[in-house]
């Protein structure tokens, strides 16, 4: 056997391996070194195939179409920094709990630490930030080789779903010569599948806590982002009968039954930010689905009020409790605890936040009516979108803006964001994955900071097809900032925080061929949001002053807090 058959043999077990496996969708960089990989994967059928050449973009592209199908994705490129440009989306996957199949091509141990072109440290170059790292054989003559590749691809996709999901880090050395033989057939492959179990509650527990479900009337469900699935949990809570205060990520803002609609606290973050109104609503327990969510008055009504019975389900032995309250950490699936109770009346206590609920909600609307601000502006694009479309929302003040105006709906909108790290890096190519992986009308509200930190993520748009409307809001510089202590030290906010560019984005626009338009007001976003799209990629530049949003965000929250204080007097 020739030294070309080795390599062929090599690479072709790796892919069958994995798409035995069910994976099927891989986003590959151009690169000399992976070669081999790269022809195996482009002539084998049945693989989607996306190409982007910029790494630090094809990690987060990747990642939105894991994020968006809940399954793995092969992100493959060749050696040295081009792997390191992968880490931080690496980094998000790893906290955001997203299955990835690194792949990075390596020099061949013989040239590693010698000087050789090209040529880092790429053993466990992710650190703690993969599940898994394994560094494999060089191809050759070895009866072992195969079955070694075979093994460990699927150990190392079981290890990337098993739950909590995550990357794992596959690193593969290749000798040049790099061809392969196109025609050279498929390997017989011996393993046919794998299993993994599923966690389940132990019994005693069940009863415990099925006991406190049905005779508790001041309880509460949080739930946030990290759900697999929402199927089953409305007909669980309208059994029974508890306030939901639903983070936008945990996608239980929409598709809510209509009888179930009393159920959903969309707007606890503005209620939360007075004091009246919380001192009435001090829960006897609390059950947690998903992540805490980011909310800061939720964070600090929960820390004062410590509830005597905090339940965390997470199927993560890692206690993810940065307030140190939880009473109870419970390893499973956040549906094996939406059990059967009989279903109960409605309490004073639902009635209380679901009137609170409404509250906020009318000063919303008003809001809406009367401001022309970015908070405003997000309002009108959250209720133009129509069923069936997926909202991708940049971090800092595009999330903060859908939890305060995206409103509890029976539609169909999904909502996606990259809160693993909460970093603005990599957004414009996660909202494309997203549509990758969804096939669904993709919409991004994004600010200009985070849109400038990844316009490479639109080369994409070049080699596929796409359906994305990206909405920037242009208030010239960082607006969350404006939000935070910093912001009183006027003599150095702006150099160091503020950062003002003074740019527009028609120029990009025409680089990449989308279609543009410029808003200033929300009858005209209104009319452009209404208007048939010409283009794969649609780009609505929406300009606004931050100082401006500061102020009448501040106003709306105090108007909400004033109006709750009044009834729920101290």
């Amino acid at each position: 056997m020739t030294n070309n058959s080795y390599l062929t043999s090599y690479v072709n077990q790796f892919v069958e391996t994995v798409k035995q496996a069910g994976v099927r969708d891989i986003v590959i960089c151009p690169g000399s070194r992976s070669t081999p990989l790269a022809y195996a994967f482009a002539k084998n059928d049945g693989f989607h195939f996306y190409r982007q050449i910029d790494e630090r973009s094809a990690g987060f592209f990747a990642l939105g179409i894991a994020k968006a199908k809940r399954s793995p994705v092969v992100l493959l490129c060749t050696s040295g920094t081009a792997a390191a440009n992968f880490f931080p989306a690496i980094v998000e996957a790893y906290y955001a709990r997203i299955p990835l199949l690194v792949v990075t091509a390596d020099r061949p141990h013989e040239l590693r630490e010698v000087g050789a072109p090209q040529a880092i440290d790429q053993i466990h170059l992710f650190g703690k930030h993969v599940k898994w790292s394994v560094d494999f054989p060089i191809p050759e003559n070895n009866e072992e080789s195969l079955p070694f590749i075979e093994r460990h691809i699927h150990r190392a996709i079981n290890t990337a779903i098993a739950l909590p999901m995550g990357p794992v880090h596959i690193n593969v050395p290749f000798r040049e010569p790099l061809l392969i033989n196109m025609e050279q057939q498929h390997p017989m492959l011996q393993m046919s599948q794998t299993e993994i179990g599923q966690l389940v509650p132990g019994e005693e527990f069940v009863n415990w806590y099925k006991g406190i479900l049905q005779t508790e009337e001041k309880g509460l469900f949080i739930v946030g982002d990290s759900l697999h699935t929402t199927k089953g949990f409305w007909e669980f809570a309208k059994a029974v009968q508890w306030p939901i205060l639903a983070d936008p990520l945990s996608n239980l803002r929409s598709s809510i039954p209509e009888e179930c609609m009393h159920l959903c606290i969309d707007q606890y973050d503005a209620i939360l930010k007075g004091n009246g109104f919380k001192d009435f609503v001090v829960p006897n327990v609390v059950v947690r689905f998903g992540a805490q969510p980011v909310s800061k008055p939720l964070t600090q009504f929960l820390k004062a009020c410590k509830p005597a019975v905090y339940i965390a389900v997470d199927e993560d032995p890692i206690f993810r409790d940065s307030l140190h309250i939880v009473t109870h950490h419970v390893q499973v699936g956040a549906s094996s605890l939406w059990i059967p109770i009989e279903e109960k009346q409605s309490s004073k206590y639902l009635e209380d936040w679901s009137k609170a609920n409404d509250i906020a909600t009318k000063h919303v609307q008003a809001y809406m009516e009367e401001e022309e601000d970015e908070g405003a502006l997000a309002a009108t694009l959250f209720e133009t979108l129509t069923d069936g479309v997926d909202l991708f929302a940049s971090s800092s003040m595009p999330i903060r803006d859908v939890d305060t105006f995206f409103n509890k709906t029976t539609k169909d909108i999904q909502i996606y964001a990259n809160r693993g790290t909460n970093g603005i890096d990599g957004v414009v190519s996660t909202a494309l994955g997203i549509h990758a992986g969804t096939k669904r009308p993709g919409y991004l509200l994004i600010g200009d900071l985070a849109f400038l930190h990844d316009m490479n993520g639109l080369i994409l748009s070049r080699f596929q097809p796409t359906d994305l409307t990206i909405v920037i809001m242009n208030n010239d510089g960082g607006g969350i900032f404006s939000y935070l202590p910093q912001s009183n030290e006027t003599n150095y906010f702006e150099h160091l925080f503020g950062t003002p560019t003074g740019l527009e984005f028609s120029h990009i626009a025409t680089m990449y061929d989308a279609q543009y338009n410029s808003v200033q007001s929300i009858e005209e976003l209104k009319a452009v949001l209404n208007e048939q799209k010409s283009k794969d990629i649609r780009m609505i530049e929406v300009f606004t002053n931050r100082q401006v949003n500061t102020d009448t965000h501040r106003k709306l929250w105090a108007a909400i807090s004033e109006e709750l204080d009044s009834i729920w007097k101290a």
